[in-house]
């Protein structure tokens, strides 16, 4: 029974009179671990018919409290009545047994049987077992008894479970059927003090006794079943993703119940230890996964726990983790020989060194290779919004190596450098690489092959995009000057309404790009109105384009709704299956890998748009028989207005960037693209005669030069008139 369920009672004294109330307290809690066992484990309908079917007998198993709960099962859309509990042999636990009857009919659906539980005040807790089924003529691997482990006949793509451990653990094995043939034992067993270290941080984070001493001993726990190895690599990958669920428990935990100082040297050196561990025997994700949690959670302890200025010059330093503190409004700390220094009013920094966890985090970072050492700073107590920390790596490039700042983004867990930059390097400064961030978390130096610089394009762009903003607006001007004199048919009104439209959604996509080309200084919710106003605009532009290709009477349909519809449509289901929509650190679409990532939702439609655009301009020029002249012409005329140009973005997408053609690529699209806006107003107005011939008169109060000319542009629609 919970430590709170009892008679209170209160009472006050006035004089000599005394009044007291008393109430007795009860406590609605459900089950902490629901357990689910199956006999079989799997179901075999390998030699019966569709018309048969197998019985499955299901324990469920809790602790043993004075709850009354109303427990109920429920498979295939049916629900049972009440089950009534007996106590095992130990009398600690409750037993609920049952049996669910299976169809041996193949359903493409897996077979589920949910357990619920339901507290006196209506409160539900749900389990629930898959129950592997083997049907008639369907794969599996045989049973197997493997260094004294039975492993059941499993159907192919199914996990089968054994919860049998050594002495002195507790958890379960795993192993995983592929094709006909069993795959590598997973170990899930984990130490039997650590396992109850484990609940023990679990009651923490639940509020339970959530005190600071006992914090103290769940660190100290911690600190001595981390200390040496396990029986082998094994028992050291299950203790070290358990110890690893105690820090990231903590870490949540500490964000709600205060924490002081005297549990920095436990849990220091408890994850000290953890990196001390061989981390080997499991892929590369789960390695990477088990990092990047372990980071996180030093992160966030370091910053939660809180310190006395009395004690803000003590050192916490053991053979992997070294932590300094500073308060002083100037601060510069040292730690394994990297050098940090922060400008700030007030608060505290604390900046903790780590080994031995670069190998472990991955990296993706443009075929970089990563150095020894990471460091992560966070400041308590201070709400500065201009942060400036600069950090001196005793790092080495190698020959043709560029260094390169990169902290770690959370939300991608990968390197980034958005807000940080190399001040000096090795090639000029023998003292090693010289980092500066505007932002505080975990950093380090990756070595690149090659120029990364993007200075040189960053200009580019920006000069580009003004100049195409200033050319979007003279253009729509012309068109407004322009428009009564040269729209005299349907043909040259539905041209020209395509061109406005382009013109006008290109502007609104170009003034949203600059006012989100700096991310750091966006709050959440703006970065995330960019995003959406780009997408939508730059896919509306698009749109139009097609419209001009392809010339169709519903227009107005197709470039104003079906870009509401695919940015709409793509924001929702990202939103509603808790997929990042957009990067906050760049205020744009997320791109994982190819087809995954919402930036797919404006390459799809932008490719099937620009080869439409692109077939329509092969029409034109096959049209064009006289002179190579006339097809240079169509070329440069219809590229910009179609969005031809965009097509050498794909190649960005498919290049890696160390592929030789990959910076040929890079600028050659933001060179056409940056300054795509100026080709709108060159072409629009430069290749109709009329228009031409009308600004002429506004301009100089005469009559043009003869209209006689062809337009060439209407030319891929028909003849003028």
């Amino acid at each position: 029974m919970c430590c709170f369920v009892g008679t209170y009672e209160c009472g006050f004294t006035k004089g000599t009179v005394r009044h007291i109330a008393k109430a007795y307290l009860s406590v609605a809690r459900l089950p902490d671990t629901i357990q689910i066992t199956t006999d079989p484990i799997t179901g075999d309908c390998s030699d019966k018919e569709p018309t048969q079917s197998i019985n499955v007998a299901m324990t469920t198993t809790v602790l043993k409290t004075n709850n009354i709960y109303t427990v109920r099962w429920i498979y295939s859309g049916v629900t049972s009545g009440n089950l009534t509990p007996t106590v095992d042999t130990t009398g600690k636990n409750y037993l609920y047994k049952f049996t669910v009857t299976i169809p041996c009919k193949q359903v493409p659906t897996p077979q589920m049987v949910n357990v619920t539980f339901e507290n006196d005040i209506k409160q539900i807790k749900n389990a629930y077992v898959v129950i592997p089924v083997i049907y008639g003529g369907a794969k599996f691997c045989k049973e197997e008894i493997k260094d004294g482990d039975f492993w059941p006949k499993t159907p192919t793509g199914d996990t089968a479970v054994n919860k049998t451990c050594p002495p002195g653990r507790v958890g379960y094995k795993t192993r995983t059927c592929v094709g006909t043939t069993w795959d590598d034992v997973f170990f899930f067993c984990v130490n039997e003090q650590l396992d109850k270290i484990s609940n023990a941080a679990d009651s923490f984070l639940k509020g339970m006794g959530a005190t600071e001493d006992v914090a103290l001993d769940i660190f100290g726990g911690l600190q001595n079943n981390t200390e040496g190895g396990g029986d082998g690599d094994n028992d050291n990958i299950a203790d070290l993703s358990a110890s690893i669920l105690v820090l990231d428990m903590m870490a949540q935990a500490s964000k709600n119940v205060p924490l002081g100082e005297k549990v920095l040297p436990s849990f220091v050196n408890a994850a000290s230890n953890m990196l001390n561990k061989t981390w080997t025997k499991v892929n590369q994700t789960f390695v990477h996964n088990m990092s990047a949690n372990y980071l996180e959670s030093i992160e966030g302890l370091v910053h939660n726990i809180a310190v006395n200025m009395s004690v803000i010059d003590s050192t916490y330093s053991t053979p992997n983790l070294d932590l300094k503190y500073c308060a002083g409004d100037d601060c510069n700390v040292e730690v394994f020989g990297i050098n940090v220094n922060l400008n700030k009013s007030g608060g505290i920094m604390k900046t903790v060194g780590v080994k031995n966890i670069m190998q472990k985090l991955r990296n993706t970072y443009k075929s970089s290779t990563s150095t020894d050492l990471l460091v992560s700073t966070t400041l308590e107590n201070n709400s500065d919004s201009n942060i400036v920390i600069k950090m001196q790596f005793q790092a080495t490039a190698g020959d043709n190596q560029v260094p390169n700042c990169v902290f770690w983004d959370t939300q991608n867990r990968d390197w980034a450098d958005s807000g940080c930059r190399v001040v000096s390097d090795v090639s000029s400064n023998h003292s090693g690489v010289f980092c500066e961030c505007t932002h505080l978390t975990s950093f380090s130096v990756l070595m690149a092959r090659g120029d990364v610089s993007s200075e040189a394009l960053d200009v580019i762009t920006y000069v580009g995009l003004s100049i195409s903003i200033v050319s979007l607006i003279i253009f729509l001007i012309i068109e407004y000057l322009v428009w009564a004199a040269v729209i005299k048919t349907k043909l040259s009104h539905y041209r020209h309404t395509c061109m406005v439209n382009i013109a006008f959604f290109l502007l609104l996509a170009d003034i949203c790009f600059l006012a989100s080309s700096n991310p750091p200084i966006l709050s959440t919710d703006m970065c995330l109105a960019m995003t959406i106003a780009k997408h939508l605009f730059f896919t509306t532009k698009f749109c139009w384009m097609f419209c001009l290709s392809v010339f169709m009477y519903f227009s107005s349909l197709v470039g104003y709704i079906v870009p509401i519809l695919i940015v709409g449509s793509s924001y929702v289901y990202y939103r509603y299956t808790n997929k990042p929509y957009h990067n906050s650190k760049t205020c744009w679409l997320t791109y994982e890998r190819l087809l995954v990532g919402s930036l797919h939702a404006f390459l799809l439609p932008i490719g099937t748009i620009l080869l439409s655009n692109i077939f329509s301009m092969g029409v034109v020029i096959a049209d064009e028989k006289d002179t190579a002249k006339s097809i240079i012409k169509v070329i440069l005329v219809l590229a910009p207005v179609f969005g031809v140009t965009w097509s050498i973005g794909f190649c960005l997408v498919f290049f890696n960037s160390q592929n030789p053609m990959y910076p040929f690529f890079n600028y050659t699209f933001t060179i056409i693209n940056s300054f795509q806006g100026l080709f709108v107003l060159l072409t629009g107005f430069m290749s109709e005669q009329k228009v031409k011939d009308e600004l002429y008169k506004i301009v100089f109060g005469a009559k043009g030069s003869s209209d006689s000319t062809k337009n060439l542009t209407s030319t891929m629609y028909t003849k003028d008139k």
